[in-house]
């Protein structure tokens, strides 16, 4: 089970402080931030991809390959890559090119953003949002399983006898997730290639990522790739916890209340219930994380969302330590009565290994025949 962070890089104004942190300061923050995960024990860290204010994260590969210098075990990700707007043949070369320079490092989630005016600025029609979503991973998935390349579709112009380079590390592509909230074509694709599948959760009511999940597992299953608790799953959440309940109410409260994200709309204990923020104590917020399995099964990526709303760094550093403490709970919790033939996380050393053994098997079946 990986434990990390995800950020959407937002640029919030602190509304205890009336004071917004300059972009300069929210990117050195990321990074910040990502030493800190790692410090604390979290296996993994996602950054954004955004072309719009208030965001920052319009580069996740740059902000990937700096904090990658600075770390030394983290795995880095994204939260997400826009496969729809963004060139797959890019993707594929730039996330390649990370992949070599983290020595296996990395993943990549794959979403189609939710911020429309971003299509037409790539050139793109967000009508054809799922379209470009199916069709640009069709591409990025041949160009990095296949050296040569021959490719014709609707949304880029064609392709012969083209090489993405660098090859994949080990001949091993990049694993990836596919991200989505409400799309169940989406979660068809990431079943269809044996991917993982990752749902935001942060805003819906368990019902609903108990509904996407199950609909994932079983078609995973029907296409092969395992029983359906094989599948690979990740969920977001969030939290604020302070040692006391009372607290982290209280120091919450105006940042859920005026954040963008929030403000305006049902009250912290109403969206405290109805979806999986969680605002106490450190032990609630292991109680609350647990229950997850509950309604989605044994999964094997769980990201939380600590670093928006206008909070100051210092305070999103102090929420790290305070998840780092609770960290054994979560692990020791998640692998009681984990089955045996549910998988871990993929990483890039058990997918090599994994790779070689299968290789390794069809030259003993060819030899015995």
């Amino acid at each position: 089970m990986q434990f990390g962070i995800f950020s959407v890089g937002d640029v919030t104004t602190d509304p205890t402080t009336g004071r917004t942190p300059t972009e300069h300061e929210r990117i050195k923050a990321q990074v910040t931030i990502a030493r800190k995960a790692e410090e604390v024990g979290l296996d993994v860290v996602a950054v954004g991809q955004h072309h719009n204010p208030p965001f920052v994260a319009s580069s996740p590969t740059t902000t990937m390959a700096w904090i990658a210098a600075q770390t030394e075990r983290i795995i880095l990700s994204t939260s997400t890559t826009l496969i729809t707007t963004t060139d797959p043949v890019r993707i594929a070369e730039d996330y390649g090119t990370l992949q070599h320079l983290t020595d296996g490092r990395m993943d990549l989630m794959l979403g189609r953003g939710n911020t429309g005016p971003v299509y037409p600025w790539f050139g793109k029609d967000i009508r054809e949002g799922v379209n470009l979503a199916l069709e640009n991973y069709a591409l990025l998935r041949r160009l990095w399983t296949e050296d040569v390349v021959d490719w014709e579709g609707r949304f880029r112009t064609p392709l012969q006898g083209f090489t993405a380079t660098p090859r994949p590390l080990d001949g091993v592509a990049p694993f990836v997730w596919h991200g989505s909230i409400r799309t169940p074509e989406i979660a068809e694709q990431a079943a269809y290639y044996g991917d993982g599948f990752f749902h935001n959760h942060i805003f819906w009511p368990a019902s609903h990522t108990q509904q996407m999940v199950a609909f994932y597992r079983r078609r995973f299953e029907h296409y092969g790739h395992g029983t359906a608790d094989q599948a690979v799953v990740g969920l977001g959440g969030q939290f604020f916890i302070r040692r006391n309940s009372q607290d982290a109410v209280r120091e919450f409260r105006p940042y859920f209340d005026n954040a963008p994200v929030y403000g305006h709309g049902p009250s912290l204990e109403d969206f405290t219930q109805q979806t999986p923020l969680t605002v106490g104590s450190p032990q609630e917020l292991v109680e609350r994380t647990l229950g997850f399995r509950d309604y989605v099964g044994d999964y094997q990526r769980q990201l939380f969302l600590v670093d928006h709303a206008g909070l100051p760094l210092k305070t999103v550093l102090e929420q790290l330590d305070l998840l780092g403490e609770v960290l054994p709970d979560l692990r020791a919790g998640f692998a009681e009565g984990r089955p045996a033939h549910v998988p871990d996380a993929p990483t890039h050393a058990a997918r090599v290994a994994a790779t070689a053994a299968g290789a390794s098997l069809a030259t003993a079946e060819k030899v015995s025949a």
